[in-house]
């Protein structure tokens, strides 16, 4: 440590549509001093979540909003700089929710794990091996439960989540088809990611003829990150007993990525349910927290095989979330976003 400067990101204000990154302020601190039974954290990464869209809103929603005035949450990874905790020593590399921030005193509390970083590069811990890798594995298995064969289409293809949903689905010997918003995207689905068929919701003219044409047996698995347009489009293209994952709204959220502000309505999807004799759950993964490590082991497996790919989109500095944030909701990020808030010790 070179001086005693610590910088957070508070939330200011509330968004009123789309997130702008003004909602945000920076304050200097002093860096704090661990007590007995604390560590002395230093961040080296920031993941940025869509769902902060919710999180900052003043809202219904699973958690409650973040108040004005507080530290921005966030999943990080960090090193730990100095310690009393006989659990933690110097050096060691940590995944956990220190927020938006530069340092952080911890007791533990807010400490997933341990990361190994000649297991996996440490930034994993923060998507494939992290909450995106679990969301991805667990949404998919215990709600879509997709057998070999079966056709899995998913939105948001080539985002953080869908872009594991997709893999996933390939290793389980699923076909697969990824919608996505833009032509590089649609590259990446079935270059890097190998989907099967890729389309691009913004050009493919007629959506559903599109969707039709590219799963013409139908769509067993719909992992829906998007709602809306596209939601109702595939929707349409339910085979007998499909499930639908609604994981995300990004389109009918006010401030996501395709959304209306108000958002608008589609058609309601309960004639398909019944025709098609259908399932559609809301999965939320701090649910199914006890298959988190069942599902990390999994993605490990997959990962040290060469079966998972990814992109890391990563911002340098922690003054450039809110921007990042922004690009994330807009949906300008190509892979995981990140944000690099301090630089990374020898040898990790």
């Amino acid at each position: 440590m070179t001086n005693n400067t610590n910088h957070e990101i508070l939330l200011k204000t509330r968004p009123q549509g789309r997130v702008t990154s003004d909602l945000f302020e920076r304050v200097e601190v002093p860096v704090p001093t661990p007590g007995e039974g604390e560590v002395l954290l230093r961040v080296l990464f920031l993941s940025l979540e869509p769902a902060m869209r919710g999180w900052i809103a003043d809202a219904p929603n699973y958690r409650d909003p973040v108040p004005l005035g507080a530290v921005m949450p966030g999943f990080t990874v960090s090193e730990v700089a100095a310690s009393e905790h006989p659990d933690y020593a110097v050096g060691e590399i940590v995944a956990g929710r220190q927020g938006w921030r530069e340092w952080a005193v911890s007791d533990g509390s807010d400490i997933d794990r341990k990361l190994d970083p000649e297991a996996a590069p440490i930034t994993t811990a923060l998507h494939l091996l992290g909450l995106t890798g679990i969301t991805a594995y667990l949404g998919l298995t215990e709600v879509g439960r997709p057998k070999a064969g079966e056709t899995v289409a998913v939105s948001t293809a080539a985002g953080a989540v869908g872009s594991a949903v997709g893999q996933i689905a390939k290793a389980l010997g699923c076909r697969t088809l990824g919608l996505t918003g833009s032509d590089d995207k649609v590259r990446d689905c079935t270059s890097l990611y190998g989907y099967d068929a890729a389309l691009n919701y913004k050009t493919a003219g007629d959506l559903s003829a599109a969707i039709g044409a590219a799963a013409p047996d139908g769509i067993d698995v719909y992992f829906d990150n998007t709602g809306g347009a596209i939601s109702d489009a595939v929707m349409e293209h339910l085979a007998v007993r499909a499930r639908v994952v609604v994981c995300g709204t990004m389109a009918i959220d006010p401030g996501g990525a395709t959304a209306n502000d108000p958002p608008a309505m589609g058609p309601r999807p309960n004639r398909q349910l019944l025709v098609k004799r259908a399932r559609m759950e809301g999965f939320l993964v701090l649910d199914h927290m006890d298959r988190a490590a069942d599902a990390v082991a999994a993605m490990a497996g997959w990962l040290r095989e060469g079966k998972l790919a990814y992109r890391e989109d990563v911002t340098n500095g922690l003054e450039a979330a809110p921007e990042a944030l922004v690009r994330l909701l807009a949906g300008e990020n190509t892979g995981k976003m990140l944000v690099r808030v301090g630089e990374e010790p020898a040898g990790v």
